[in-house]
C-alpha cells in the first residue's frame, strides 16, 4: 500500500460529553457551543477499519525517518491517524517524534524492576514532548490562514516547553506568536527559546493558572488562536506517543505506562492513542497508565483519592517540577476518562524524592529532568507498594531534555537545593594541580 493510493478519510471536533455536537477543525472553537463540553479530534473509525491492522502496521513501518515528506516524521507518519483532512503543502515539520526509548536496564536492575523502559520524548527539535502536538496545531493554522481566516497571531500560557514549541513552529510558517509566562518561574533554557524565535513573551506575575486564565480571555477574540492542550488539535500529536512506544516493541503493549502529568493533555492524548490502536486492531491488550503529581500541585492525585468522585482545584505551590506546577488543570475531565478506561492509578512525589529519584536516574546514563524525576519517584513508590509489579514491563514518559534544567542539576550536585538532602549528589573535587593529589581524590573513590 503507497501512501498515494489511501483512500481519503475524514476528522472533525466533537464534544467529550457525547451531545453530538460536531465542528470543523478548522473552525476557530474550543468547547461545546451547547454544553460547555471540551472538544476531541473524532476519526471516520469505519473508514479506517477498511485498512486492516497488517496493512497498517507495514504501511507506518515503511515511513519511518523516511525522506517522503513529511511522512518520515514521527507524528505525520501517522497522518491518517491524526489530521487526514490537512493538505501535505500546509505541514510544518521539524520531522519532530521518532524519540528512542532506553532501555534502562541498571536502573531496573537497582529497583527490581528489570524490564525498565524510558521513552526520550526530549530528544526533539525544542527539547520536549511539545513539539509533537505543536506541529498538529501549527499547521491546521497555516492551512486556516490559506482559507481565508482572520487570525492574526497563535497565543499560550506556558510554564516554559509549550511556548518554545509554539514559538518554534510559528516561526517556521511565519506565524506571530504570543507567549504568555509567569515570571521567574520557567528556567533560563526555556525562557529564551521563544524569546530566540521571535514570539511576542509577555511575562506576567502569576503563576500558570493565572496566565491561562488571560490567555483564555485573549482568545475570545476569534483573531487569535488558542494553542493550550485545551485545544485538542495537540493531542492528536502528543498520542502519536503511544504509537511509537508499539511499534518500537513490535507491536506488543507493555504492563505500564507511567507519566509525569500537569494540565493534564499528554495523559489524555497517549490514553486515547492506544485505545485507538486496540479498536484497529493493531493492539489486542491495553497498558495501565500511572500519573504522576508533584505534592505541591496534586489536584489529580487529591481527585484520585475519592475516585474522582469529587474535583477541587488547589492553590499550586512552588515546586522544581516547574512545567507540571498546576493547580486548576483544563483537561481534567478528559483525563479521568482516559484513566477509567485504563484502569489507570494517580500516585504523588514530594521534592525530596524527585530530585533524588532524577540524580539516581542520571547515575545510570539518563539525564532526567525534573518532570520525569516525578515519573520516576512515582514508579518506585507504586512498586513498593506492589501496585507494579516486578516481573511487568513498564516505561516511563520523559518529557523534557535534563539540559533544559541544568540549573536545577547544578543546585543538586553542589548542595544548593533547598529541598532534601541530596543523597546522590557528586560535586566536583578542587584540588591543586599535583599528581599526589589527583591519585589521592581518586583512591579515596575506590576505583579499581
Amino acid at each position: 500500500m503507497q501512501n498515494g493510493s489511501l483512500p481519503a478519510y475524514d476528522c472533525w471536533f466533537e464534544c467529550v460529553r457525547g451531545c453530538g455536537r460536531r465542528y470543523s477543525v478548522f473552525d476557530v472553537v474550543y468547547r461545546c457551543e451547547d454544553c460547555g463540553g471540551l472538544l476531541n479530534v473524532a476519526h471516520d473509525m469505519d473508514a479506517l477499519r477498511q485498512t486492516s491492522a497488517a496493512e497498517w502496521k507495514a504501511l507506518f513501518d515503511g515511513r519511518t525517518r523516511s525522506n517522503d515528506f513529511p511522512y518520515g516524521s514521527g507524528v505525520w507518519g501517522y497522518k491518517e491517524w491524526v489530521l487526514p483532512v490537512l493538505e501535505n503543502e500546509n505541514v510544518i515539520s521539524m520531522y519532530e517524534g521518532n524519540t528512542n526509548c532506553f532501555r534502562a536496564d541498571r536502573l531496573g536492575a537497582q529497583i527490581g524492576l528489570p524490564d525498565l523502559w524510558v521513552k526520550m520524548c526530549g530528544n526533539s527539535h525544542t527539547g520536549s514532548f511539545k513539539d509533537l502536538g505543536m506541529t498538529v496545531l501549527v499547521s491546521a493554522v497555516h492551512q486556516m490562514l490559506k482559507q481565508g481566516k482572520p487570525i492574526r497571531a497563535v497565543a499560550c500560557a506556558s510554564t516554559g516547553d509549550t511556548s518554545a514549541a509554539l514559538a518554534t513552529y510559528a516561526a517556521a510558517a511565519g506565524i506571530p506568536a504570543v507567549i504568555l509566562l509567569p515570571r521567574d518561574k520557567v528556567s533560563t533554557a526555556q525562557l529564551i527559546q521563544p524569546i530566540a524565535n521571535g514570539a511576542t513573551v509577555l511575562s506576567l506575575d502569576t503563576d500558570f493558572d493565572g496566565c491561562m486564565q488571560i490567555v483564555k480571555q485573549l482568545t475570545e477574540d476569534p483573531t487569535i488562536y488558542l494553542a493550550n492542550s485545551m485545544n485538542s488539535l495537540r493531542m492528536e500529536g502528543q498520542k502519536t506517543v503511544a504509537f511509537e512506544i508499539v511499534k518500537q516493541f513490535d507491536w506488543q503493549v507493555p504492563d505500564w505506562i507511567v507519566l509525569p502529568v500537569g494540565n493534564l493533555g499528554n495523559v489524555s492524548a497517549i490514553g486515547n492513542g492506544f485505545l485507538m490502536m486496540k479498536e484497529l486492531g493493531l493492539i489486542d491488550s491495553l497498558p495501565r497508565i500511572a500519573c504522576a503529581q508533584a505534592e505541591r500541585a496534586n489536584p489529580l492525585y487529591l481527585s484520585y483519592q475519592t475516585h474522582f468522585e469529587q474535583y477541587h482545584p488547589v492553590s499550586a505551590q512552588k515546586t522544581l517540577a516547574s512545567a507540571i506546577q498546576i493547580g486548576n488543570p483544563v483537561s481534567y475531565e478528559r483525563a479521568v476518562k482516559v484513566l477509567q478506561q485504563l484502569d489507570g492509578v494517580v500516585e504523588q512525589v514530594g521534592e525530596a524524592e524527585l530530585a533524588d529519584a532524577a540524580a539516581r536516574a542520571d547515575r545510570t546514563g539518563l539525564y532526567a529532568c525534573p518532570h520525569t524525576g516525578v515519573a520516576l519517584g512515582a514508579l518506585f513508590k507504586l512498586l513498593d507498594k506492589g501496585v507494579i509489579k516486578s516481573d511487568e514491563c513498564a516505561v516511563v514518559i520523559s518529557t523534557a531534555h535534563g539540559l533544559k534544567f541544568s540549573g536545577f542539576k547544578v543546585a543538586y550536585h553542589t548542595g544548593n537545593l533547598a529541598e532534601g538532602s541530596a543523597r546522590y549528589a557528586n560535586p566536583p573535587v578542587e584540588l591543586p594541580a599535583d599528581y599526589d593529589a589527583v591519585m589521592a581524590a581518586i583512591d579515596a573513590r575506590g576505583l579499581s
